[in-house]
Protein backbone atom coordinates (compact mmCIF):
# COMPACT_ATOMS: atom_id res chain seq x y z
CA UNK A 1 0.00 0.00 0.00
CA UNK A 2 2.99 2.35 -0.04
CA UNK A 3 2.67 2.91 -3.62
CA UNK A 4 -0.62 4.44 -2.94
CA UNK A 5 0.42 6.85 -0.61
CA UNK A 6 3.41 7.64 -3.11
CA UNK A 7 0.92 7.92 -5.72
CA UNK A 8 -2.12 10.34 -4.33
CA UNK A 9 0.01 13.51 -3.51
CA UNK A 10 1.10 13.89 -7.36
CA UNK A 11 -2.05 13.04 -8.43
CA UNK A 12 -3.87 15.86 -6.09
CA UNK A 13 -1.71 17.90 -7.66
CA UNK A 14 -2.00 16.96 -10.84
CA UNK A 15 -5.93 17.27 -10.68
CA UNK A 16 -5.81 21.29 -8.58
CA UNK A 17 -3.44 22.40 -10.87
CA UNK A 18 -5.60 21.30 -14.00
CA UNK A 19 -8.66 23.10 -12.52
CA UNK A 20 -6.86 26.28 -11.47
CA UNK A 21 -5.94 26.60 -15.67
CA UNK A 22 -9.42 25.33 -17.19
CA UNK A 23 -10.63 28.26 -14.53
CA UNK A 24 -7.93 30.58 -15.65
CA UNK A 25 -8.95 29.96 -19.29
CA UNK A 26 -12.80 29.76 -19.02
CA UNK A 27 -12.80 33.35 -16.74
CA UNK A 28 -10.51 34.98 -19.29
CA UNK A 29 -12.69 38.32 -20.99
CA UNK A 30 -15.57 38.63 -19.95
CA UNK A 31 -17.34 41.72 -18.81
CA UNK A 32 -14.32 43.55 -17.49
CA UNK A 33 -11.85 42.65 -20.22
CA UNK A 34 -11.86 46.03 -22.12
CA UNK A 35 -11.45 47.78 -18.93
CA UNK A 36 -8.39 45.42 -18.23
CA UNK A 37 -7.00 46.06 -21.21
CA UNK A 38 -7.06 49.64 -21.07
CA UNK A 39 -5.35 49.63 -17.59
CA UNK A 40 -2.77 47.64 -19.37
CA UNK A 41 -2.33 49.55 -22.30
CA UNK A 42 -2.07 52.98 -19.40
CA UNK A 43 0.94 51.02 -17.79
CA UNK A 44 2.42 50.30 -21.03
CA UNK A 45 2.55 53.96 -22.36
CA UNK A 46 3.30 55.49 -19.59
CA UNK A 47 6.77 53.06 -19.19
CA UNK A 48 7.13 53.55 -23.03
CA UNK A 49 7.14 57.99 -21.90
CA UNK A 50 9.51 57.39 -19.35
CA UNK A 51 12.09 54.93 -21.38
CA UNK A 52 11.93 58.13 -23.88
CA UNK A 53 12.26 60.99 -21.49
CA UNK A 54 15.33 58.87 -19.51
CA UNK A 55 17.29 58.49 -23.23
CA UNK A 56 16.14 62.14 -24.22
CA UNK A 57 17.72 62.95 -21.06
CA UNK A 58 20.70 61.10 -19.98
CA UNK A 59 21.26 62.82 -16.42
CA UNK A 60 17.82 61.95 -14.93
CA UNK A 61 18.72 58.21 -14.85
CA UNK A 62 21.64 58.94 -12.45
CA UNK A 63 20.20 61.48 -10.27
CA UNK A 64 17.53 59.33 -9.96
CA UNK A 65 14.56 61.66 -11.50
CA UNK A 66 14.64 64.46 -8.85
CA UNK A 67 13.15 62.32 -5.86
CA UNK A 68 15.04 63.10 -2.52
CA UNK A 69 15.43 60.25 -0.47
CA UNK A 70 16.47 61.09 3.09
Amino acid sequence: MDYVSAIVPPLVMAVGFTLLVRTIIKHQGGANRSREDAAVDAILARAEADRQTEAAVPGAAATGGGTASA
